[in-house]
């Protein structure tokens, strides 16, 4: 049997206890949290932009980067609400390569997941105690959502994760919004099937506990198009596609209809400079339909500080080492631009 059981982590009460929430942190989490359930609600009509690397490689260049967030966010807080995209592990396709600093805190050196679990919420921590944001993490192994459940403001299922029952399960216990991405094959009724899940009740084993849930109605969709047999990427941001989706949405009598376009993967064909073009043709889709305007509640969008990727190894400060990121001067010109068309 090639099975190690190479050490016993802390459970996340543990974890916490080790970098506590302050009374004010958490009124901040609070407040945000708030903020979000009126967007996906409808009560308010700000745009929510969902906004980071691809991947959070490094301490230094990830706060630097939501420090830029910071500036841009007060700027435009009348009509957009940021969400920090801080993607703490990163699902691969062969199950090779970086996955991400919960795996990796340092890219360049072997795996240690204590020492990951620790970074991880060292950083979500920091965006809040120093930026006041909580940020968005991709829910990547269910079981570990908990080491940052009272920090964070979004979870995101990925395309590879959204048929999994247990995903589904968890996110209905969560008490933020959770999006579920298309799977890789683009079927909308599979990403319908997650949400319908994630919005009812459960019972399902967790950490060892039977739970029960009452159901998350704050659950989503997140467009982020499809790959074909032939590795072929195909957009499904389009006026048609939106139209279609809110169509099927409809059906499905769902609570809170929201949709989040993801502009980069097979949307932008990861043409990572397409994702400007992309916002800006969604936000005309939203200008000539009433109901997709009503569908759209914002974009997920990879950004960084520099353009496009690295190797890992070439040490380029704030470049992404995974997919193609918008580099920060792109990124501030497509906000102020999006506010202006909003």
């Amino acid at each position: 049997m090639n099975l190690e059981f190479k050490r016993k982590l802390p459970v996340p009460k543990q974890v916490k206890a080790h970098y506590l929430v302050t009374e004010d942190l958490a009124k901040i989490k609070t407040e945000r949290d708030n903020a979000l359930k009126d967007i996906f609600s409808g009560k308010s009509d700000k745009f929510l932009l969902i906004i980071g690397p691809c991947s959070a490689d490094s301490k230094e260049p990830v706060l630097d980067y939501v420090s830029r967030l910071r500036a841009i966010q007060d700027e435009v807080k009348d009509k957009i609400f940021i969400v920090p995209r801080i993607y703490t592990n990163k699902p691969r396709t062969t199950g090779d390569g970086y996955k991400g600093m919960l795996h990796q805190p340092d890219p360049d050196e072997t795996p240690d997941m204590l020492k990951g679990i620790l970074s991880i919420r060292d950083l979500h921590m920091s965006a809040l105690n120093d930026y006041g944001f909580t940020c968005a993490d991709e829910m990547l192994y269910p079981d570990n959502y908990r080491y940052l459940s009272d920090l964070l403001a979004y979870v995101a299922v990925g395309a590879r994760s959204v048929e999994n029952q247990q995903h589904r399960l968890v996110a209905s216990g969560i008490e933020i919004p959770v999006g579920m991405k298309n799977p890789t094959s683009g079927d909308m009724s599979v990403m319908l099937n997650s949400i319908t899940a994630a919005q009812h009740p459960q019972t399902f084993i967790s950490r060892g506990w039977e739970v029960t849930t009452d159901g998350n109605p704050l659950t989503h969709a997140i467009l982020r198009g499809s790959v074909d047999s032939e590795g072929r990427s195909h957009p499904n941001y389009h006026y048609e596609d939106l139209v279609n989706l809110y169509e099927e949405y409809s059906e499905r009598n769902l609570k809170n209809m929201a949709l989040i376009v993801d502009t980069n993967h097979p949307n932008s064909g990861k043409k990572y400079l397409e994702q400007v073009r992309i916002c800006k043709e969604v936000l005309h889709s939203c200008r000539h339909s009433a109901d997709i305007k009503k569908l759209v509640k914002g974009f997920m969008i990879e950004s960084y500080i520099e353009d496009g990727s690295q190797k890992i190894g070439e040490g380029v400060y704030g470049k992404s080492i995974t997919d193609p990121c918008l580099g920060w001067e792109k990124t501030e010109r497509l906000v102020l631009d999006m506010a202006d068309l909003l």
